[in-house]
């Protein structure tokens, strides 16, 4: 890994312009492949049939992890991303590590700790840890509990419009408040 200059944008990584020329070329043959280039059309239907896929394909976290690097996976990546940036006008970027400021290798040969070393997408001019990683997204559908030990049904048309909803901190509360009535309800019967 190497740091990256003052001048460094993540948004400009030639890995990054590379890999994206080569994604947006290859969606209409990955789409085909993967299931039907119709299919894919942005909307939250496509979003529940590339979960099917990714269910079908693989039964857990690490099956992704490993095979980051294959043509499914990264057109899955390319595409999760690709809804957010067409949603809410975000930008694909390649970041520093949060910790060491270093550049990872770009989909290196070996894993990168926390998995750092794919794209992620987040609001043009946002702050280092203001972005989301596609990668992750996928692995989260196979996890099982949250941090404290809770089972979770994590949906990808979830984590793109209920978690990185960026409506302000007002929504944020209503939705709080929806989700203690609603677990009050499900005791109440």
């Amino acid at each position: 890994m190497s740091a990256p200059c003052d001048s460094y944008d993540s948004t400009r990584h030639p890995d990054l312009l590379a890999w994206l020329t080569e994604r947006q070329t290859g969606f209409g043959r990955w789409a085909h492949e993967a299931g039907g280039v119709a299919l894919f059309d942005y909307s939250n239907a496509s979003l529940d049939a590339l979960e099917d896929l990714v269910r079908e394909a693989y039964t857990e976290t690490e099956e992704i992890t490993q095979q980051r690097r294959s043509l499914f996976v990264q057109g899955a990546v390319w595409y999760l991303g690709e809804v957010l940036c067409r949603r809410k006008g975000w930008v694909w970027k390649f970041e520093p590590d949060f910790d060491t400021g270093e550049v990872p290798p770009f989909y290196g040969e070996t894993e990168a700790p926390g998995l750092l070393d794919a794209p992620c997408v987040g609001a043009p001019g946002a702050g280092p840890g203001e972005h989301w990683y596609p990668l992750n997204a996928l692995r989260r559908l196979f996890t099982e509990d949250d941090e404290v030990g809770n089972p979770v049904d994590e949906r990808l048309v979830g984590m793109v419009e209920g978690w990185y909803d960026d409506e302000g901190d007002e929504d944020d509360e209503d939705d709080e408040d929806d989700e203690d009535q609603e677990g009050e309800e499900e005791y109440e019967g």
